[in-house]
């Protein structure tokens, strides 16, 4: 079993299999109405029984590069399907070629991960639970795999020097995903966010998923702690905000929104020269706690005081930042402070 990126949406997933909203992303040229009939499915319908042969389909459209198929918890209790698309002439995500070697994995880590697996397998069966990143890493409300997650710290400092070895070697991308997972419960965070950074580039969108999470739970930890002298550096992200893949854009967005609380126009120029359509796009779906991290951002991009864009969004007043946003273009960014 491949393992989780997002546990609980995954949790969510085994529990309601039944598609409730279907989002398509990416698509500038080519035809959603072409993307949904392809790919066969619909609100209402049941999830594909193979994520792989429905993209595989979709790759055979004439423009398509890459096509992704992700299910997400939960709008009204079924599953949001996304479908993200890299059209040919898009600027790809630059990725590292798959690794070819073979060194071990530490055996008590592999155990403890499966252990944590049950657990948290367990806790689908019983609805689930809360997440909290205040410590730096990941650590769920369910007293059985919290206590599994609280077993990878010391796992992770004993074998920090093989997991390191794993991420960046291994041709497994199982060991590969393992090990980004839990060097970010290392006691040091300072010393492993290299390594995590690095994991951003890996081939496998698992990876990169546990390696973006493990780097978000940081950054709330630094946020609240300014005297651990860690430095994350935005630019990891801004690129995977425009990524086929919905938790590559997803969980960015959800980092990226902790890294521009201070609106730093650098980071804020980024996001306008290389994000702006993807952002806008994200900030229009329909679940709106998936939107929102992109909604923030946009608003961010313009200027729109925090005050404001929190009255605009519980209004469900989306559109004119959207709008906003969209027409900057390359005008310089403005640096309101909220």
């Amino acid at each position: 079993m491949r393992p989780f990126l997002l546990l609980l949406p995954f949790l969510c997933l085994a529990q309601t299999p039944t598609i409730g909203i279907v989002e398509i992303y990416g698509v500038r040229k080519i035809s959603p109405a072409e993307i949904r009939k392809v790919a066969g499915v619909a609100p209402g319908a049941k999830l594909p029984s193979s994520k792989y042969m429905v993209e595989e389909r979709l790759q055979e459209i004439d423009g398509v590069e890459v096509a992704s198929l992700e299910g997400a918890c939960c709008d009204n209790g079924k599953v949001i399907l996304y479908i993200g698309v890299q059209e040919s002439g898009s600027p790809p995500i630059n990725l590292r070629e798959h690794p070819s070697e073979s060194p071990d994995f530490p055996e008590p880590v592999q155990t403890a991960y499966s252990l944590f697996l049950e657990q948290v397998r367990e806790a689908g069966r019983s609805g689930g639970g809360t997440e909290d990143l205040s410590q730096g890493h990941s650590l769920f409300s369910s007293p059985t795999a919290r206590a599994a997650q609280l077993a990878f710290i010391p796992l992770a400092a004993e074998y920090a020097g093989q997991l390191r070895d794993v991420l960046r070697r291994s041709a497994d991308m199982d060991h590969r995903a393992m090990a980004a997972y839990v060097l970010g419960y290392h006691p040091d965070k300072k010393s492993v966010l290299e390594d995590l950074a690095f994991a951003l580039s890996d081939p496998d969108p698992t990876v990169r998923g546990n390696a973006m999470r493990a780097i978000a739970a940081i950054a709330v930890y630094a946020e609240s702690n300014a005297g651990t002298g860690i430095v994350i550096n935005p630019g990891w992200f801004v690129d995977l905000v425009s990524s086929a893949v919905w938790t590559d854009r997803h969980t960015a967005a959800v980092t990226l929104v902790t890294l521009t609380q201070a609106r730093k126009p650098e980071i804020l120029s980024q996001l306008q020269d290389r994000s702006l359509p993807a952002l806008a796009e994200m900030a229009r779906w329909r679940h709106l706690p998936h939107a929102l991290p992109a909604f923030i951002l946009l608003g961010r991009i313009v200027g729109v005081k925090e005050a404001e864009l929190q009255a605009a969004w519980a209004k469900g007043e989306r559109e004119p930042i959207i709008e906003r946003a969209i027409s900057l273009g390359k005008q310089p960014v403005r640096t309101d402070r909220p």
